[in-house]
Formats: C-alpha cells, structure tokens, sequence
C-alpha cells in the first residue's frame, strides 16, 4: 500500500486558507493525491481533507507537524496530521446479535478495513469461537443489572490494556456510562436501526411491521451521553412494503446496519469525518 499523510482542519472560514496550506505543502516537495474541501456559510466554518503522499514530502510526520504549526495559530486551526502507517488500534463491543461483528471480521479480513483489532469485548460468551478463530482475544465481561459499575470498570481497564484508538459498538446491548462516553468523545461508534423513538424497546421490527412502515434504515453515530443522539457518519434504507414479512423487516435492517456500520467505521479509520458540534462532515 501507499504510504500518506493526512492532514485534516477545522478553522473559522476565510480567504487564502486553501492557498496557504497547498503552498505549504508544495513548498516542501508534497504531492496531495486527494483533496477536499467544505465552507459551512451558516456557521462560517471551514473544513479541510488532505491525502499527500509521505515519501514525497520527505520528512518524518513529526518534523511536517512542527513545521506547519505555525500556520495552525495563524489561522486558528483544530487539526491533526496522521500517517498511515500508523495503524489505528480498535476494540469491538459486542452482545449476542452476531450479523454486524461477523462483516467487520470478514471485512477486516479482507484487508477494507485499515486497522488492528486489538481484542472483542463481550458481555456473552456466544462468540468467543468466532473471535478465537480469527486470531483475536476475547474478553468476556458479565454486567449485572444490579452492578454495572464493576463491569463498566473491567470494560475501561480492557480498553485502555489494549491502547484502543477506536471503540465500535457492533450491537452491543448496554448503554456506556457517562465517563466511558467523554473518555472516547469522537471515538466510539454505534449502530442502531432508523425506527426510535418512534418504536423504542423490544421487537422495534415487529412495531414497525404492524404499523406498516415502507422504509427500513440504520444510523451509524459516535457516542455520546445522551442515548443515541450522538454525531451522525452514515446512514441508509430499505424500501418494504405489505407483502413483507416480520422477518423480512428483521432481515433487512440487519443488513443495512452491518453495511452502515463498516462504511462508518472505514470513514473514520481514513479521517473523513469532522466533527462539528452535533453535526459531522464527512468527506467520503
């Protein structure tokens, strides 16, 4: 694979940001292979993706990154400059719902998803010869209703053990305490299915189906602490209709959530979103 840096910034919007930066980059032999770029007119906001080509530039990320921090105060930049050597370190959450863990296995297998997956994180044990299997160490983590705090505890203790860049909820069945939630403040990622708050609770399918909705969806967001209202990353839908079946329904969210999830996951692997309030650019 190619060897880049990525460099990305968030900044109040103003003339001459896109001129310096690529000045910038020409200026020490940098070949940008992509760019994007955004202007937010509403909130005046200004929001840069940069792929160069690492070898070009000819310097360590270090040396880039003090060399263009001058350029970040002038310009009041929040920004980070990434190679992608480096991979990023993930830790999958998981319950019982098998369909979103075995995609991103199988995708990670496949070489689409950039990343080490440093263990998976259950409160079951269905899975362990799943995750075994592909060479990855499961950590099994029992939550009590009358004792989460213990568990959420062993939870932290694991992820921080694995030095995770990165926490995916791949249908994980327990809500993440307050103090989880602002540790991985824009690095843990949830799927749920499109149908709250409208059908909360047990079988949302089977509430879906008797009211006859015509559109199946999921929503792939980074976490927060107010329950599933967190910045959105992707989101999609399927069309059904009445001659769908409850299980029809069942089986179709599953597979809008497993696609929404990895293409969500892989945005944020290869630093397409900016996170902006409760609001995300993603430049896929």
């Amino acid at each position: 694979m190619s060897h880049y840096y990525r460099l990305v910034v968030s900044c109040p919007d103003r003339l001459g940001i896109v001129a310096r930066v690529s000045n910038f980059i020409a200026g020490h032999g940098g070949s940008i292979t992509e760019a994007s770029q955004h202007s937010d007119l509403e909130g005046g906001r200004f929001f840069m993706r940069y792929e160069i080509l690492a070898d070009s530039v000819g310097m360590p990320p270090e040396a880039l990154r003090e060399a263009f921090a001058p350029i970040a105060d002038e310009f009041e930049m929040t920004w980070a400059l990434t190679d992608t050597r480096q991979r990023r370190r993930v830790v999958l959450m998981v319950s019982r719902e098998t369909h979103c863990l075995v995609d991103l296995l199988y995708r990670w297998t496949a070489g689409e998803l950039d990343c080490d997956i440093a263990c998976v994180i259950s409160n079951h044990e269905d899975m362990r010869g799943l995750v075994e299997w592909h060479g990855i160490t499961y950590q099994h983590v029992p939550v009590k209703a009358d004792d989460k705090a213990t568990a959420f505890a062993e939870v932290q203790r694991l992820v921080d053990e694995a030095h995770a860049d990165c926490v995916v909820l791949a249908r994980y069945m327990q809500i993440m305490p307050p103090a989880l939630c602002e540790r991985f403040q824009g690095r843990m990622i949830n799927i749920h299915h499109s149908f709250l708050p409208s059908f909360a609770g047990a079988r949302p399918y089977h509430q879906a189906h008797q009211r006859g909705v015509k559109l199946i969806g999921a929503t792939c967001h980074y976490v927060t602490e107010e329950l599933d209202a967190g910045p959105i990353i992707e989101q999609d839908i399927h069309r059904v209709s009445h001659c769908h079946t409850p299980s029809d329904l069942v089986r179709f969210g599953r597979d809008v959530e497993k696609a929404v999830l990895a293409r969500g996951l892989r945005w944020h692997l290869e630093d397409r979103v900016l996170i902006h309030g409760n609001k995300t650019v993603v430049f896929a």
